[in-house]
């Protein structure tokens, strides 16, 4: 993980969520706190967020983006042929960042050393040093509670703001309603 966001995402029975932080840090410097990580792709209908350098991450939304237009939009095979690129250019390799990417069907991690992962009850995912508050919290509100797509992922980033000082509350979400 890195010290450096919360991303969370959720893939409910309504919609697709996802919602990100907007603190930057360089070490232990706040930088920036209203900076977007996360960003609708493929005709509104993918979505993605970065955790990790931000220079690096535009670089992989691009070549993520070029890799689901060459498939059609076809989540699945974009994560395959962008994890091979990833795990095979050594350049990219060296890449410091990991990405989430979510449509109403699927959801995947995807990591710097080219792993695809998707979340085993294929709903809810984070990244980033917030991560594990962020998620743990989902899962909670998920089950405990009333709250929609939106509300969960809104909510749960808020706790992992209150606790992880790499991520603040300045929430940003994204959505993909039926």
């Amino acid at each position: 993980m890195f010290d450096a966001t919360t991303i969370l995402a959720y893939r409910g029975a309504n919609k697709a969520v996802i919602g990100g932080d907007g603190q930057v840090t360089f070490g232990n410097t706040i930088l920036k706190g209203n900076a977007t990580k996360i960003r609708t792709l493929y005709k509104d209908q993918i979505l993605a967020g970065f955790a990790g350098s931000t220079a690096d991450a535009f670089n992989l939304f691009d070549m993520f983006e070029e890799h689901l237009n060459s498939c059609k939009g076809d989540l699945l095979k974009s994560v395959i042929a962008f994890s091979k690129e990833w795990r095979k250019d050594k350049v990219l390799r060296r890449l410091e960042a990991m990405m989430i990417v979510l449509n109403k069907e699927k959801i995947f991690i995807l990591s710097g050393t080219g792993d695809v992962v998707e979340p085993e009850d294929g709903a809810i995912a984070s990244i980033g040093s917030g991560g594990n508050f962020a998620i743990s919290a989902a899962r909670a509100l998920v089950k405990h509670s009333t709250l929609d797509e939106e509300e969960v992922v809104l909510e749960s980033l808020m706790i992992a703001g209150e606790l992880c000082i790499y991520t603040n509350q300045n929430i940003k979400i994204l959505k993909i309603e039926d």
